[in-house]
């Protein structure tokens, strides 16, 4: 049997705060894959907008919107910190709530969450 496990969490520094079992990361930790954050590729987002906007539009039945070079560079300046589920949360709230073009007026306004 083969098990696949991801983290968003240190569990070196869980097993030393006693919330994970050391034996139990020793049986899991065969093969260890590291997956820089949605904030280490930066230079991704563009990639990932165009292929979240066919892919979200296609699934809604919408025509297929596209974003401003200047769109693209705003969703760059945001801290990913819900990482690539969050910025394709964040791609479809602009697909839904923007024209047939996104603008980094529209990032702006919708993109990053309420200040409280």
């Amino acid at each position: 049997m083969r098990v696949v496990a991801a983290t968003n969490k240190d569990l070196q520094k869980e097993i030393a705060a006693g919330n994970f079992r050391e034996d139990l990361y020793h049986r899991l930790s065969v093969i260890l894959i590291h997956v820089p954050s949605l904030n280490e590729r930066k230079e991704d987002i563009p990639l990932l907008a165009e292929h979240f906007l066919k892919l979200i539009c296609e699934e809604h039945g919408m025509p297929l919107k596209t974003f401003t070079k200047e769109a693209l560079k705003e969703l760059q300046k945001i801290n990913w910190t819900g990482n690539i589920r969050e910025f394709r949360n964040v791609v479809e709230r602009l697909i839904i709530l923007c024209d047939k073009t996104i603008t980094d007026k529209d990032v702006v306004a919708y993109a990053r969450p309420l200040k409280s």
